[in-house]
């Protein structure tokens, strides 16, 4: 199985060619490429992986964006004993939905569909 391990937002994602990847919100509209240009690491299925020093140059992972969506409804409840504090809040996180179309390793190598 082809992946490459992305950064996105300060957080690391598995892309895999043709599946779909929920990152932090993006201000691209549906159906805008992204380019992911910091790439970490890189396997091709076979025993040959690529490992980035932080990262590996040239290489990077082509999306387009297929959704904007909203993660479930958490519920902040702050409370403090005999005083009579109590405090609820509520908070949904908005992510982008990017389907992976191909892992490029360099200028010319092409990992994917």
């Amino acid at each position: 199985m082809k992946y490459a391990i992305v950064v996105s937002g300060g957080k690391q994602y598995k892309a895999v060619p043709g599946e779909i990847i929920q990152v932090d919100k993006l201000p691209q509209e549906v159906n805008d490429k992204v380019v992911l240009d910091e790439v970490l690491f890189i396997a091709d299925g076979k025993k040959k992986v690529a490992i980035g020093t932080p990262t590996i140059k040239g290489a990077k992972v082509e999306t387009i964006v297929t959704g904007q969506i909203k993660g479930p409804k958490i519920r902040v409840f702050k409370y403090k004993p005999r005083v009579r504090y109590r405090r609820r809040q509520g908070h949904r996180q908005q992510y982008t939905l990017l389907e992976v179309k191909k892992i490029v390793r360099k200028s010319g190598e092409k990992d994917g569909s």
